[in-house]
Order: C-alpha cells, then structure tokens, then sequence
C-alpha cells in the first residue's frame, strides 16, 4: 500500500470541526498529517492526488444497507454492492440481517467480513435482534458483538411483541449496541402494497397506513422510557410518516436516547410517484404523502434527523418486472445518495455542506460507534470522498456498478461528483 499525498483540495470535516484549505498525508491505512497547503512532503513512493477545486471529506458512512449475501447474489454480492459504495463516496457499510440464511450467528457475521468476499469498502454486519427474524427469542448478543456486529435489527421484519421488545432494548444496552426498529404494525398492513390515501385508491391498491410506524415507535419509546436506567439506545430505521416523527422530537426533548434516520426516497418523493404501478417506486415502508415527505425534509433541516442511510435494497430485474403487488419491496441507492443530497439538501435547501456531509459521516459513524470512521483527525482510518461539489452530472442505472437496476432515479441530474474514494488507505474507486 502507497502512500497517498492529497494537495490543493478543501478539507471538510464536521467531527473535527474544519473547513479549510488544507493537505493531507495517508499512510500504513492512517491519516498520517494534516498541513497547510504547500507543507507536507511526498514520501518518493507516494501517489499524488490534485485535489483543487474539490472537497475532501471523510468517507461516507451508510448505516442501512441490503448486500443480499449470503444466498441471494443474484441481486447482490458484496463485492458488487460494495463496488457500488465505492462510486458512491461511501467508505463504511452496515449490512441488514435479512439474508438468506438469516445472520443470527456469529459464523455468518465472521463470513461476511472475511476477504474472500471481495469487499471494496468496509462492510459492518448488522445482526438479527430475534433468533431467524421469527420476533420471539433474542440473539446471544455479547457473542455477537464479539464476532463484530455493530447493532441488532429485524430490518424487513418488525418486533411486535412487547415483552420480545423490552428484552431486546435491556440486553442489547448492556453489551453497548443499537436496535434498530423496523417500525411497521404488520397486522395492520397486511395484503397492503403502497401507502393509504387518494393514490392508492385512484389505482385500487390496498394501502398501508401512516399508524402502522407511528404506533410502533411510540409503543417502542415508551419502552425506552421505562428502561431508561440502562439508556438503551433505540433507532427508528427508514422513518418516513410526520407522526412517527413526532415522537421522536418528543422523545429526544424528554432526554431519551432515541435516534432516527431518513432516506433520500423519503425526502424527494411522493405516493404519486407509483403513478401507473411502478415497481421502481415500490418500498417499505412506502412512499409517503406530500404532508409527510415535507415532515422529513423539515426534521432533517432543523436537525431532528441524526443521519441519511439509502436502505440500498437490489433487487433482480425479473423480479420487479411484475405486477405491483407481486413485486418485492426497495430501490437501490448507494450510487445516488451523495449525489441527491448535495441537490436538494445543499443547493436547493441551503443547508450547509458541512451540515450535510456530518448527516452522511460523521453521525452515522458515531450512532454506532465506527470508532475511528468519519472523520479525517490524524490518526483515523484514511477512509475519504474526493468530489466536486459543484459538478453536475446525470446518474444512469444501466452504468450501476450494483447488480440490480431497481431505481427510481434513472435519468435524475445530480449536483457532486465523485472523483476518488479511498478506503483504509486504498483507492477503491476513480473517475
């Protein structure tokens, strides 16, 4: 591995609190210096990257990912889902349980991360809260932490049952891990294949309705209350109805340790976008009225939000190229998030680009402790994004370096693009 010297760019890195003109030295994986432009010399073995008029932040963190390995590479590998992180500016990958078989072990979650799988990044399991996702007994999770889990989820699938849900909460604070809720009343959105309301009814599609999250995570933050002694740390995943959003502005304003995240189908796009039964606009939880799509922008924008994740979910060409109701749910996103974010977040909403690249990095990194991820202090992973921030660009879904096409921005023109992501010192993409 070669040193890399990254000149002339501006360093933004929200953990550490810089926006500057600044160089940088990585090295053995490490960022080694951080200088004044002009200050540092290139080790002779270095690669040099000419970074004016682009940004260089910390690699992007993404805490929602769907990888489909182990048994479903024919949406996914991790090699190829990883790939697509790497294009995307993302650096640190947590992957969902809902694999086939179901990570419930610590065999799978050690497989996951072995070399062999060809990873291009960093990919952090995720592990599933109840034994085989069936909502009823929980995971040994200290085993699971020791074999590298980052959080316990049931992503796909919610915890029902409350005294299931209690114990999760209880065990996983005492080993220092997340759970992650996916919050759906299943007995309430059953046969059900987009969101309730005008949409729904125009195409005669049964339709899920906005109390089925909201119920769910007001029913799992007064469990939260109750267990606030231990602080578990309760994550709201994909939140996507004003309600539910609700509750956790309530609940972070009563001091409980409750986190959500937002993902960008959620805060740019409506139920019209089923429009005539597109399966590229099919979720879960689903695309959401104009009411609640405005609910998140607003709670990203005032900072209710802790993250932006993709819920990267690939699904097979054949498999979306069905009915509506028979289609599986999720988009890909990997590709397309920083890209979506620095559009609408920075250049239509104004938001501050450090404000958004913290939602992207160093938030995410810090809800489930991706100690040393980031951020770009002297002495953390050289994990990092080089992009113009400035540069637009059409994404097109048939150049994905995912295996799956199952995108609803096809065709969208985006604000940054990606010129170098480095993983742990090492280029993994170039453009």
């Amino acid at each position: 591995m070669k040193p890399i010297l990254i000149h002339g760019g501006r360093l933004l890195d929200p953990a550490a609190g810089v926006d500057a003109a600044k160089d940088l030295l990585l090295k053995d994986g490490r960022v080694a210096e951080i200088a004044s432009p002009g200050k540092l010399k290139a080790p002779a073995d270095a690669e040099v990257f000419d970074a004016s008029g682009l940004v260089v932040a910390p690699g992007l963190v993404d805490i929602h990912v769907h990888l489909r390995e182990p048994g479903q590479a024919h949406k996914e590998t991790i090699a190829s889902g990883t790939a697509a992180a790497a294009a995307g500016g993302f650096t640190s990958l947590a992957a969902m349980a809902n694999t086939s078989p179901v990570n419930d072990s610590p065999e799978i979650t050690r497989w996951m991360q072995a070399p062999e799988r060809g990873a291009q990044v960093r990919v952090f399991p995720i592990v599933a809260a109840t034994r085989g996702f069936k909502g009823e007994v929980i995971n040994d999770y200290a085993a699971l932490k020791a074999a590298g889990a980052v959080a316990v989820s049931d992503d796909g699938l919610p915890i029902l049952k409350d005294g299931v849900m209690r114990e999760a909460l209880a065990a996983a604070a005492r080993v220092g891990l997340a759970v992650i809720q996916h919050a759906e009343d299943t007995r309430m959105t059953e046969g059900c294949s987009m969101n309730a309301g005008p949409v729904a009814f125009k195409l005669g599609l049964r339709g899920m309705p906005s109390e089925a999250e909201s119920q769910i995570v007001e029913r799992d933050i007064r469990l939260v209350a109750e267990l606030n002694e231990l602080r578990p740390h309760y994550h709201v995943a994909h939140i996507s109805t004003a309600a539910a959003m609700a509750a956790v502005r309530q609940a972070r304003r009563n001091g409980l340790r409750v986190s959500c995240e937002v993902a960008p189908h959620h805060f740019l796009l409506t139920d019209e976008h089923v429009a005539e039964y597109n399966t590229h606009a099919k979720m879960c939880p689903p695309l959401r009225s104009a009411k609640d799509r405005d609910a998140m922008i607003e709670a990203i924008l005032d900072g209710v939000v802790d993250c932006i994740a993709t819920d990267h979910a690939p699904h097979a060409a054949h498999e979306k190229e069905v009915e509506f109701e028979r289609a599986p749910n999720g988009i890909t996103g990997l590709e397309t998030s920083l890209g979506l974010c620095l559009e609408w977040l920075h250049h239509q909403w104004k938001m501050p680009l450090g404000r958004v690249i913290g939602l992207m990095s160093a938030q995410p990194a810090a809800l489930l402790n991706l100690k040393g991820r980031g951020t770009l202090a002297v002495g953390s992973f050289a994990d990092c994004v080089i992009f113009d921030p400035n540069a637009e660009w059409v994404f097109k879904a048939a150049e994905s370096k995912s295996k799956s096409r199952n995108t609803p921005f096809d065709g969208w023109t985006m604000r940054g693009k990606v010129r170098w992501t480095i993983s742990e010192g090492r280029v993994a993409y170039k453009n």
